[in-house]
């Protein structure tokens, strides 16, 4: 199992949301290069980065950013969230050497552009879906749907896509631990992997997932958690390892 750090952009710095709320942030770095490579060091095997200010503008606003770190850590696969809403912007990330592009409100909204880009950039495509009690928040979770995450979650898996991301946006940034039943439900319901994210606290949550994960989950992204020391991304990421 993956243990993935994640840097979240907001104005070109490295910062935290609690529950996807913009004026609720912890910025910790001015300096998202050297954050990324600090994740490396302590053995990231991928990254997870969100432009923040491109989910909320719906295009992208932190592309120089990202391109420096990818451009940085070559070797390291990326997946980059956020403001990512047609085509033109999908290639530009991968052919900037960007490895997956994760597609949230666009695909909830307009179902079919997730086919139609399944299919023109197959095994690139990840779908974020992000939950409360069972429903869809889109928008930089500023709105719920009606849409089940399961029902959505086999939909996209039919149209061709790579994984789910799914997160309890209840969980994501309140060090309050993950919802593992929530997480394990959707992994069962679907044949493509998932990743965890949101609320992942210490190394008890780890190990709660990693003893779900052969119900098809690949990895969990961590976010305030190892910003703030509750958790160290070093020992974390081998006991994820030690999970498959």
């Amino acid at each position: 199992m993956l243990l993935i750090p994640a840097i979240d952009l907001k104005e070109g710095k490295c910062v935290r949301l609690r529950q996807g709320r913009m004026e609720d942030d912890t910025v910790f770095s001015d300096d998202p290069v050297a954050v990324a490579g600090r994740w490396i060091d302590a053995g990231a095997k991928r990254l997870h980065l969100v432009d923040l200010d491109g989910a909320f503008a719906g295009r992208p606003r932190n592309a120089e950013v990202i391109h420096a770190i990818v451009d940085a850590y070559p070797d390291i696969p990326v997946q980059i969230g956020g403001g990512i809403r047609d085509e033109d912007t999908i290639q530009a990330y991968l052919e900037a050497g960007v490895e997956f592009v994760i597609i949230g409100t666009k695909a909830v909204s307009e179902p079919h552009f997730v086919r139609d880009i399944s299919i023109e950039f197959p095994g690139h495509i990840i779908i974020g879906l992000d939950a409360r009690e069972g429903k869809v928040a889109i928008d930089g979770w500023s709105k719920l749907s009606r849409h089940d995450v399961i029902d959505l979650a086999q939909k996209f898996e039919a149209n061709g896509v790579a994984a789910i991301i799914y997160t309890d946006i209840t969980r994501d940034g309140m060090m309050q631990g993950v919802n593992v039943e929530s997480t394990a439900k959707l992994a069962r319901s679907i044949h493509i992997p998932v990743i965890a994210s949101g609320g992942i606290t210490n190394l008890d949550d780890i190990r709660a997932l990693g003893a779900v994960a052969h119900e098809g989950i690949i990895g969990a992204i961590t976010g305030r958690a190892i910003y703030e020391g509750t958790l160290d991304f070093s020992v974390a990421e081998k006991l994820a390892e030690s999970f498959g």
